[in-house]
């Protein structure tokens, strides 16, 4: 049964009637609903106001008076006064609120109040319309709640995930939902083309990583004010991440790629000058991929594809590169992720495979060493080379597990070798940065020459410069634990980078492998010979080997073995061949011909260069009664062949001759072959060039024709003189140079030693002292004595036993002992028996300490009678 709200007011002041509980709390309560409604409306943000239209007055809850910034100093305001506080754009909101177009529910929307100071608040109204029976509106009713501070979260919320907060420009999501409307609008007008340009800039990660997160944003912010304030037609402008930022263009028409392109350009210019940061400037290198809509695609998702695609066409054409997309760029990508996906199966699938090169002594002709090659027996495109894929996998990571099976391959395969009995070469095999920069790779190394069984001096490792000085102190440390343990470093390509000589000074090289594009032949300009002479002369000077790689002739070749290179590998001798015809190699012997080791003449070489031959003709006749082995040539590119072909002592050359003079013959002479005495026989006297080839040392002496005969053979054997002086003296240095070399050797072998030593008498001593430590704890009376009986050891047990006031140590055991200790040391008897000393019962046990050649004494120990002995 329910009652009305009167009939429970008339229950509640019936007379004598005793009011229901919840009537008290009303009753009492009454008073204070205004209050209530007060504190519940400042809780909440809200205010609530009532409009009479019938006298225009408005009453004004105390929530209402709070929100509009108020005090209340009167019970009602006029809507004139009220509207006021609202600005004048947002008009129209409070009239779609209180729209007078018939009776409904109520309606809400937001907008804005002004306080007194100035400042705007965003406010929820939620109004309703009170009408009379005849439906004439009467009364506004409305309810009004502050949502300032959720807006502005809102607002917030939208730019975090609409902007980056670092550069403030549209991010991503941002890009995609402008890219998606340009689109649309683009699609609805014909002949319109929408351009998307993405920007690379390399230096931001290298900034990061080097100077830090604070100094990357500041560039990063840089690089986005430099290109905001850019004059390139520019739509929209995004940071999506790290390096990378997104230009788009709309309503390109006309000559679309020309316009784009110079829009590129001029941004391109905007990040050519240094960009400076706090402490550092910084010059950035840019790479832009550009595709266009509808010519490339049709999709934001697409199209940004393309975009990043085009980028990398641009990066491999170099920094501040352009590069439009193309069907053709789309297709190598394609390709390049099929072969991506094809190498990661072809470890799984046993694809890849060693050849190896010899690699052969300049000084005993023979093969010392092989250099793994991986190959690649892709079933699709055949044997590919490792410039076919090693930048792939470089690029991908693969080149991890790759080079791991080559090691692992290599070294078992020269395991394999050494086990057939051939002579053992060393393999060698390239190390690529990735492995080198591992923390464990001095023990990853280590466990693979373990579980192949290869000696570790019968391992090379190949660094390259760049490696090596990308991180010094890591890569160092890491080669001379490598090379503590017998493995062989080269540094390959050396030359070809740019390094250090004061870092390569401390770096543990064994050897230095001479790039393929400082070997030379003897057509090679002299400034090119003086380089590959100054690498050989510089890794000597470092007590370092030198070998050299892409030796493809036999010029090539005697200009190294003049030069003093040490080894070489290439072409010449062998191309990259399967494990089979290795092993063939090493049965068989095989070796460079002594006759291109062994030049030393038999006698003194003379070698004569004219272009007239009656002259070469004379000289010859004239010259062989000195018994000279001559050799000649008509002109100077003959003579350059035959002092490869020869090891000549004294050149005689005419001046005036086809192709090249002999002042410029003699020069290249000089620098191929300095130990050579060079000498002018000419009739032509042009005095000033014949003058600076003296004064540069190219021209020992100048002579001229006719010649008087005697005065000539005086010349020439004055010539032959100086060069057996010189090359007498080189002779000794460099014996007295390989003598230093030697005892420098011996020293560091026998420091070496000394330290091993050392550390054992050190380790010795140290295991000694816990000995002595362990039998001194032992509860029990010891006694240790040599095989001559003299005691070398007791502790305190044995000394309180002994009493003997003396000092024991050295001392004979029958002088101090006991003569019942004497016989249970004469005894062999190991098992423990009976003896009685100073009235105590022990049970006496010798053992025998035996060494690696045999006993070295006795131990006796005498344990007390209580104790249970087990021999």
């Amino acid at each position: 049964m329910s009652y009305s709200r009167d009939q429970q007011l008339d229950a509640v002041h019936a007379p004598g009637a005793e009011p229901p509980l919840w009537a008290c709390a009303s009753l009492q309560d009454l008073d204070a609903l205004p209050r209530l409604l007060a504190e519940a409306e400042q809780l909440c943000g809200m205010g609530s106001a009532s409009v009479d239209l019938r006298n225009g007055q408005v009453l004004l809850s105390q929530g209402m008076w709070a929100l509009l910034g108020e005090v209340a100093v009167q019970p009602t305001v006029s809507l004139s006064w009220l509207l006021a506080k609202v600005p004048d754009d947002d008009h129209g909101v409070l009239r779609s609120i209180y729209a007078v177009d018939g009776a409904g529910p109520s309606r809400q929307a937001a907008h804005r109040i002004a306080h007194p100071d100035g400042s705007l608040r965003v406010v929820l109204h939620r109004g309703v319309i009170e009408r009379d029976p005849q439906g004439k509106a009467v009364c506004l009713r409305g309810v009004v709640r502050d949502i300032t501070d959720q807006r502005r979260a809102e607002q917030q919320a939208h730019r975090l995930a609409h902007f980056d907060l670092v550069t403030d420009l549209p991010n991503r999501q941002s890009l995609h939902q402008c890219l998606t409307e340009a689109v649309r609008l683009a699609n609805s007008r014909a002949g319109q083309t929408v351009a998307l340009l993405i920007l690379e800039i390399e230096q931001l990660a290298i900034v990061s990583e080097t100077l830090g997160y604070a100094e990357s944003d500041l560039l990063m912010k840089a690089v986005a004010d430099r290109l905001s304030a850019a004059q390139a037609g520019i739509t929209t402008l995004a940071h999506l991440g790290g390096g990378e930022y997104a230009a788009m263009l709309t309503s390109v028409s006309g000559e679309v790629e020309p316009a784009i392109l110079n829009a590129a350009q001029v941004l391109l210019h905007a990040l050519a000058d240094p960009i400076s940061l706090d402490r550092h400037e910084v010059f950035v290198s840019c790479q832009i991929g550009i595709t266009l809509f509808p010519k490339d695609g049709q999709d934001p998702d697409q199209l940004l594809r393309q975009a990043q695609t085009a980028i990398r066409q641009g990066r491999e054409a170099g920094a501040h590169q352009i590069a439009f997309f193309t069907q053709q760029i789309d297709e190598r990508m394609d390709q390049r992720l099929a072969h991506e996906a094809s190498l990661r199966r072809a470890l799984e699938r046993k694809e890849l495979l060693l050849h190896y090169q010899p690699q052969l002594s300049l000084v005993t002709g023979k093969i010392i060493g092989v250099e793994a090659l991986v190959r690649w027996a892709d079933p699709k495109r055949g044997e590919l080379l490792p410039g076919d894929f090693i930048p792939l996998a470089e690029e991908t990571g693969l080149i991890v597990p790759i080079n791991e099976w080559i090691l692992r391959t290599a070294c078992s395969q020269a395991k394999a070798w050494q086990v057939a009995g051939l002579p053992m070469p060393r393999v060698s095999v390239n190390m690529p940065s990735r492995h080198l920069q591992r923390l464990d790779v001095v023990q990853h190394i280590e466990s693979i020459l373990l579980e192949t069984g290869l000696d570790p001096r019968r391992l090379s490792l190949e660094v390259t410069e760049a490696m090596v000085m990308g991180n010094v102190a890591h890569v160092v440390k890491a080669l001379q634990e490598l090379k503590a343990i017998g493995i062989e470093i080269a540094l390959d390509d050396f030359g070809t980078g740019y390094s250090s000589l004061s870092h390569l000074s401390t770096l543990p090289i064994d050897v230095i492998k001479v790039d393929r594009s400082f070997v030379n032949d003897v057509t090679a300009s002299p400034q090119s010979v003086s380089m590959t002479r100054a690498i050989i002369n510089l890794a000597h000077s470092l007590q370092m080997k030198v070998l050299a790689e892409g030796v493809e002739n036999e010029g090539q070749l005697a200009l190294l073995i003049a030069h003093g290179c040490d080894q070489f590998q290439g072409f010449y001798f062998s191309r990259p061949v399967p494990p089979d015809v290795i092993e063939a190699m090493l049965s068989e012997g095989r070796q460079l011909p002594q006759a291109l080791l062994n030049r030393q003449p038999s006698r003194r070489t003379l070698l004569l260069v004219d272009d007239e031959k009656s002259i070469v003709s004379s000289l010859k006749r004239l010259l062989r009664l000195d018994g000279y082995r001559i050799v000649s040539a008509n002109d100077g590119a003959e003579g350059l062949q035959r002092l490869a072909e020869h090891q000549v002592d004294v050149i005689v050359s005419d001046q005036r001759m086809p192709g090249i003079t002999g002042v410029e013959f003699l020069r290249r002479a000089k620098e191929l072959y300095p130990d050579t005495i060079r000498i002018v026989l000419s009739g032509y006297t042009e005095l000033q060039s014949i003058t600076d080839a003296i004064n540069e040392g190219a021209i020992y002496k100048f002579l001229t024709k006719p010649w008087d005969d005697d005065r000539l053979r005086a010349h020439i054997a004055d010539a032959f003189k100086q060069k057996e002086m010189a090359d007498e003296n080189r002779r000794l240095g460099g014996e007295l140079t390989c003598a230093n070399q030697a005892l420098d050797h011996v020293n560091k072998r026998l420091q070496h030693l000394l330290d091993i030593q050392q550390m054992q008498i050190g380790q010795d001593e140290a295991r000694l002292a816990v000995g002595r430590q362990v039998l001194e704890s032992i509860p029990a009376p010891v006694i240790g004595l040599d095989n001559e009986g003299t005691i070398v050891f007791v502790n305190t047990d044995a000394e309180n036993v002994i009493q003997s006031g003396a000092t024991l140590i050295d001392q004979g055991i029958e002088q101090v002992l006991d003569p019942i200790l004497v016989r249970a040391w004469q005894s062999n008897v190991s098992e423990p028996h009976a003896i009685r000393i100073n009235h105590v019962t022990y049970q006496a046990v010798c053992r025998t300490i035996m060494g690696h050649e045999g006993p070295r004494g006795k131990v006796l120990v005498l344990l007390p009678q209580m104790v249970a002995v087990h021999a």
